[in-house]
């Protein structure tokens, strides 16, 4: 088990114009599984993947992570996220005057790498998933699907024990989301990597192991 929450409750706003986008929330998610997080906008699917990933701070609730209880107001929740969660965004989030592997780079170095060992590892992850020819290319010369194989390269460089997704194929056509899909079959089936995405793309629920539905910030069907 990687992933242990009990009671998770995040609530934003006051008074009459509170909304519980994560309510009373309860889960695991088990080591090497993909979880798909499902339903419509609002529902709290990116809440509670920020709870999650240690983002965001619940109001009520515990985790428990690789088995370590989070303890928010005590530990150094950046460095949790270092360690053991890699992250990958709808936007990319990709720094625009760097290079495919300098924004690979850069965040290995934020983690601890020497740049000796952070150069050498980028370069074999880009070319782990597609991008050897492309190590120089700033992310306004590469496509929507590169941009995304750029992302998920930076969320392993640090061998997360999780990687969390949030709306990953949202700026991909169909052709680029189904090759999205097998870099990820590939990344389990060589790095048993744990992934929960974040997605509205139907077509990505047939390799999922589980399919998580929420409805009104609480899970409908798991």
């Amino acid at each position: 088990m990687i992933v242990q929450a009990k009671g998770l409750t995040k609530r934003f706003g006051e008074g009459l114009a509170q909304i519980v986008a994560v309510d009373d929330v309860s889960l695991t998610i088990e080591t090497g599984e993909l979880v798909i997080v499902m339903g419509d906008s609002g529902c709290g699917k990116t809440t509670l993947v920020s709870l999650l990933g240690c983002i965001l701070t619940p109001d009520n609730g515990q985790l428990t992570l690789d088995g370590q209880v989070i303890d928010y107001a005590g530990q150094d929740l950046s460095q949790v996220r270092r360690q053991k969660i890699g992250f990958v965004f709808q936007l990319f989030n990709l720094i625009p005057y760097l290079s495919a592997l300098e924004n690979v780079i850069i965040a290995m170095q934020i983690g601890g790498f020497s740049r000796f060992e952070a150069e050498k590892r980028a370069k074999d992850l880009l070319t782990q998933v597609g991008l050897a020819r492309r190590l120089d290319h700033r992310p306004a010369q590469l496509s929507g699907g590169e941009k995304q194989r750029v992302s998920f390269a930076r969320a392993l460089s640090n061998n997360p024990k999780i990687i969390f997704a949030d709306e990953p194929t949202a700026n991909l056509d169909s052709r680029q989301s189904d090759n999205l899909m097998n870099l990820v079959r590939q990344l389990r089936q060589e790095q048993q990597t744990t992934i929960v995405i974040v997605t509205h793309y139907q077509a990505l629920q047939k390799d999922a192991d589980r399919v998580i539905y929420m409805q009104d910030g609480k899970i409908l069907t798991d």
